[in-house]
């Protein structure tokens, strides 16, 4: 392919209002050829000089980047947001994701299969039938309008809805859909998700109305993530006025671990946490001093310094607890809650932190974390199964406080001891 003119040039940007689809703004003589281009790897005209990319499986940095990377060798002159490339540096993976078993590009390519079918509903390739409820997801009967699986069964949503079976008759595929969902089958496609309503809004170029995002800058809350050093600041500062912990280093230099005087509780601390959603702090109760691990907790680099307090000091000292259950505090704060068959999730007035329990998980039954969306925290705390209900309710109670803090609280003074500021450290790709 013939190398575009120097003046065609393509700027890559975050939508703000859509978070994490992408806006491609093109300039130059040739920004017909960019726009055809960036037709081609899924992005969408919102505008004369502005097309967008939104996906149902939240990976638009990564198919950004692969986009630029193409338009690059094209000949065209790419720029790419400071706040999208942070994105496309920083691996995430979907909480809760139901084939665990899967490689990060193993993953990308059930999700790139799901936003197949996605798009092939959504631009009338393929026509649904009816649809069911399983008892746990959406399951769908539809027929293409060509191709060699034409009469298809769906299983899912959003980034994990696949073709379950395929069928050479359409009668034959919508009689089985009727036998196996019986009264639960309705006519017609299911109700869009949030998700692909967000989606949706985003390819049409509207500013989305969701509850989100419509709240006032007085109900909406950023989260609060700690600064660089402060967990730094932390593990000093606890060495240095509790006795009842000791320092020691293993033999990389990279790892602290704080071992409690009754050899029961050990916390380890990873210095070399650099995102703020690298794992920073793992933390762990035994029955006895060689007993067996009774419960786990991790931490990530931009949790709150005020949440990891409320749990060293809970094992430090455990404190009189009054709530029954460790959602009371939550509830008591006003914040609202949303179940699920899987799991339960309370959530801040202001949006700025949840709480999720998800009752027949094993290593993330309690999960605390910034923002108002599990697969992508600004930071998150996960305790295992096991972990004691005081715990859990201290948690709970500093979590409330940290969301809408009372006058008193926002001015007090902190406990942590004054220290210089860190070094700056490079920016490290996160894999």
């Amino acid at each position: 392919m013939p190398h575009a003119p120097a003046d065609a040039h393509i700027r890559f940007a975050l939508r703000p209002d859509h978070h994490p689809a992408v806006i491609a703004t093109t300039s130059g003589s040739t920004s017909d050829a960019a726009r055809s281009h960036l037709h081609d790897l899924g992005f969408r005209s919102i505008g004369p000089d502005a097309m967008v990319l939104a996906r149902i499986d939240h990976e638009e940095p990564y198919y950004a980047n692969t986009a630029a990377e193409q338009l690059s060798r094209y000949g065209f002159t790419v720029e790419i947001e400071t706040a999208l490339q942070d994105e496309i540096e920083t691996e995430w993976t979907w909480g809760n994701y139901p084939f665990p078993w899967c490689t990060r590009d193993e993953v990308r390519e059930v999700s790139a299969e799901a936003q197949r079918i996605h798009d092939d509903i959504a631009e009338g390739r393929l026509i649904i039938h009816a649809h069911a409820n399983d008892g746990h997801t959406t399951v769908a009967v539809g027929t293409y309008a060509s191709g060699v699986r034409r009469h298809v069964h769906l299983h899912g949503e959003n980034h994990v809805r696949q073709v379950a079976m395929a069928y050479e008759d359409e009668t034959e595929a919508v009689a089985e859909f009727h036998r196996l969902y019986t009264v639960a089958v309705r006519p017609g496609p299911a109700p869009l998700t949030d998700v692909e309503q967000s989606v949706h809004r985003a390819l049409r170029g509207e500013s989305a109305p969701s509850p989100r995002l419509q709240l006032t800058k007085a109900q909406s809350a950023l989260p609060t993530v700690a600064a660089p050093g402060e967990h730094e600041q932390f593990l000093n500062a606890l060495f240095e006025s509790r006795q009842q912990w000791a320092k020691y280093r293993t033999w990389s230099d990279e790892t602290t671990i704080a071992a409690h005087e009754s050899l029961t509780v050990r916390a380890e601390f990873d210095h070399e946490a650099r995102h703020r959603t690298d794992i920073a702090w793992t933390i762990a109760e035994y029955d006895g001093p060689v007993g067996e691990r009774l419960w786990r907790a991790t931490i990530t680099a931009g949790t709150p310094v005020r949440l990891i307090h409320a749990i060293i000091d809970h094992l430090d000292t455990p404190l009189p607890i009054d709530a029954a259950e460790p959602h009371t505090p939550l509830e008591e704060a006003g914040w609202s809650a949303a179940s699920h068959p899987a799991r339960t999730t309370w959530q801040a007035p202001n949006r700025s932190l949840a709480f999720e329990h998800l009752p027949h998980a094993a290593d993330d039954r309690w999960t605390a974390f910034g923002g108002d969306d599990a697969n992508r925290p600004a930071w998150a705390i996960r305790l295992s199964a096991g972990a004691p209900h005081d715990i859990l309710i201290q948690l709970a109670a500093a979590a409330a406080e940290l969301a809408s803090p009372p006058p008193s609280a926002a001015r007090r003074s902190p406990t942590l001891p004054r220290l210089p500021p860190p070094p700056p450290q490079p920016r490290a790709r996160v894999r």
